[in-house]
């Protein structure tokens, strides 16, 4: 029997986000360093994005290196079920000292969208062992990302996201705009007087919707939706996983605003690009609703690599270079270097808006017409950049250097002032 078709290069892998029957053929990496990935076929492109955010030191640092490397030979492994280690330990008490308020009760998993399910499932039976019933909803907002695992896609916009097509087969919860100003507050606030006795928990991505297409809101937003928490009695959840560990400015969104969230969800950056880790971080009264006699109220939930010691170890080095370096500082200077160099864009061709917040470069076109070929035309320019929907955008290590930064924002440039 023929194979499915497949991109030339793609093997027998099935790709995220991916049409393969259409697609071109995917890059061979062959090495990482820095901010640079190297291709099998000799080429080495600089790295826009950070490998989906993560890599915020940059590729291969030794220093994480050297700890996953150090703990690879201690012990690469053990449940987390009945047992604990050292790495697992230390993390969690420097999560819980670097998060706002009481956020305090570290429960780790493996991936972002976990980490959400894990978070949502919290806020639902928060309410359960209080003995509240019918509190079965959230209120999530359009453009918002969640992750790609079925509780997670029920959450996300369900018109302009990538989960349309599941709508039918989703559990369905509000939906609605972020609070920009008194108006869109009221607007909320009527809604949660009518429906809110069925709501568990108000939930949303502080300052940036990432994939949503990067959508920046102000921190007054997050400010409403605290109050609107507060004033009908509902959990908080912000999703930091992806503005988490400095990417808006701050070591996380939430502070931008001055509130602490009841939950709160951490991943991508965590452990510096290395290996696959998230956590739901709860508050204090979060945590002690589970506390009982009755085994029923435990959080029943565990992921099998949960607290994996090789993530912890490079989780506890990541942070430890952000205590040594100012990575806030060089995420200062990212910032500034992007408005200069991106807004240039504003006057080319298709372009609809620049944007920028902290470490993200956003340039918003009317349309992109042809994605594959658009990124291969940034490929040819030395540089690697995953344009999606109708943005490019830039997400680079916050250890990039000027010089690197500016192949990135001169290609893209170069790019779109190709298409005139």
């Amino acid at each position: 029997m023929d194979a499915s078709p497949l991109p030339p290069g793609a093997g027998r892998l099935w790709l995220p986000y991916t049409q393969m029957q259409t697609a071109s053929p995917p890059l061979r990496a062959a090495w990482t360093e820095g901010c640079r990935i190297g291709l099998a076929d000799g080429r080495v492109l600089i790295d826009g994005i950070a490998s989906w955010w993560t890599a915020c030191h940059g590729y291969n640092h030794p220093h994480i290196r050297d700890a996953v490397t150090r703990q690879l030979g201690r012990m690469p492994h053990v449940m987390l079920g009945g047992l604990v280690h050292e790495p697992a330990l230390t993390l969690a008490e420097r999560l819980a000292a670097l998060l706002p308020g009481d956020l305090d009760r570290v429960f780790f998993a493996d991936s972002g969208s976990v980490a959400v399910e894990v978070a949502i499932k919290m806020a639902l039976q928060y309410w359960l062992n209080r003995g509240v019933r019918g509190r079965t909803k959230l209120l999530a907002f359009r453009g918002g990302y969640h992750g790609d695992t079925l509780a997670t896609m029920a959450v996300c916009d369900p018109e302009e996201g990538m989960h349309a097509l599941f709508a039918g087969a989703l559990p369905q919860h509000h939906i609605a705009d972020l609070p920009h100003d008194d108006a869109g507050e009221a607007v909320l606030d009527r809604l949660l007087a009518v429906e809110g006795d069925g709501v568990a928990a108000i939930l949303a991505e502080p300052l940036v919707q990432g994939a949503g297409g990067m959508l920046f809101h102000a921190p007054d937003v997050l400010r409403r939706l605290r109050r609107l928490a507060d004033r009908h009695g509902l959990l908080l959840i912000l999703d930091e996983i992806f503005t988490g560990f400095g990417r808006t400015g701050t070591m996380f969104a939430c502070e931008a605003a001055g509130i602490v969230p009841d939950i709160v969800t951490v991943s991508k950056a965590l452990t510096g690009g290395t290996m696959a880790l998230s956590a739901a971080v709860a508050r204090t009264h979060v945590f002690e609703a589970f506390l009982s006699d009755d085994p029923a109220h435990a959080l029943m939930h565990g992921p099998t690599y949960m607290g994996n010691p090789l993530a912890c170890a490079a989780a506890n080095a990541s942070l430890d270079l952000f205590r040594a370096e100012d990575r806030l500082g060089q995420v200062a200077a990212i910032a500034d270097q992007l408005r200069a160099e991106l807004e240039p864009c504003r006057s080319l061709p298709g372009v609809v808006d620049v944007r920028v917040l902290g470490a993200i470069g956003v340039v918003q076109m009317a349309e992109i017409a042809d994605m594959n070929r658009l990124r291969a035309a940034l490929v040819a320019e030395g540089v690697w950049i995953r344009p999606f929907r109708t943005i490019l955008y830039l997400t680079p290590a916050f250890t990039i250097t000027p010089a690197g930064l500016a192949t990135l924002t001169s290609a893209i440039r170069t790019v779109l002032a190709a298409a005139r």
